[in-house]
């Protein structure tokens, strides 16, 4: 296939927002029109968060939010993080990463603590105030935790927290029982897998309960083998196409651009097809 032509389009990843015609999504998580969610893993680093017994609170907010991004993934949903690995951020990095990302949501992990060990239990989701997009995925997600088998501390205002109050997207942050507490614990590890998914459902059931407009997709290829997959995006990334993967009906589906106007999508196929591209249009 030829090279892409001095004089296309020229993409710029990595969080910065780039403009491919004028009525596509900007943003590096919302450019190409599909659901994205920023997964925050609280604390990390030097800062460990709560510690009960040589039991890090870092480590457990990692755990969880990569499980949960991977459940999120799979459903379709792009899925940001602010970390991935043990680093030291501050709340306040941590909001501007993801406004940084144009993303619809804003899910930021944590576990709880009292003063006296084991005088609290149980699950609470936390917001910056009830009312709107935010309250409305706080009282799913808790209403997940609670059904997982959490005792039910409710959803509760803190407009002070960073995370909350610092973040353009609807934002909640999530408290998964009590970790100086072994029964809230052992109920953490026991029921891990069932508490990924619960609250994992719950956005996914938020994102299915909006009201979106629809975007137009240019569809390449679609695979079985993620490997190939990932092979076509590169090619096509290195052609400086706005290219991404959609793992949907056991495939991962090659994706390029998201448009509201069907003329634009149709200029884009175009343009796919005299590079060789087979391509279908998808919503």
């Amino acid at each position: 296939m030829k090279a892409f032509a001095e004089g296309k389009i020229r993409k710029q990843w990595d969080f910065c927002r780039i403009s491919f015609y004028k009525d596509m999504i900007v943003g590096s998580g919302a450019m190409d029109g599909m659901p994205t969610v920023v997964i925050d893993a609280g604390h990390g680093g030097q800062e460990p968060g709560a510690i009960y017994g040589g039991r890090k609170e870092k480590d457990d907010n990692l755990r969880l939010a990569l499980a949960v991004g991977d459940l999120l993934e799979n459903a379709g949903i792009r899925t940001l993080y602010t970390r991935t690995g043990d680093i030291a951020q501050t709340p306040l990095e941590k909001a501007k990463i993801g406004n940084r990302s144009d993303a619809d949501y804003f899910i930021s992990f944590h576990r709880n603590a009292m003063p006296v060990a084991g005088s609290g239990s149980g699950a609470l989701t936390l917001v910056y105030e009830k009312e709107g997009e935010a309250g409305k995925l706080a009282e799913k997600v808790q209403k997940a935790l609670v059904d997982a088998g959490f005792a039910d501390l409710g959803v509760q205002e803190r407009p002070g927290l960073a995370v909350l109050g610092r973040t353009r997207m609807p934002a909640i942050l999530i408290e998964t029982g009590f970790i100086d507490n072994e029964r809230d614990n052992a109920f953490f590890d026991q029921n891990f897998d069932r508490i990924a998914r619960g609250i994992a459902d719950a956005i996914i059931e938020s994102f299915r309960e909006e009201e979106k407009p629809v975007y137009y997709q240019i569809q390449t290829a679609a695979y079985q083998n993620q490997a190939l997959a990932r092979q076509m995006e590169s090619q096509l990334q290195a052609q400086g196409f706005p290219v991404f993967l959609v793992y949907e009906d056991g495939l991962y589906k090659v994706r390029v651009g998201a448009f509201l106007n069907l003329d634009n999508a149709v200029h884009m196929e175009q343009e796919l097809r005299s590079y060789g591209y087979p391509t279908v249009i998808v919503t």
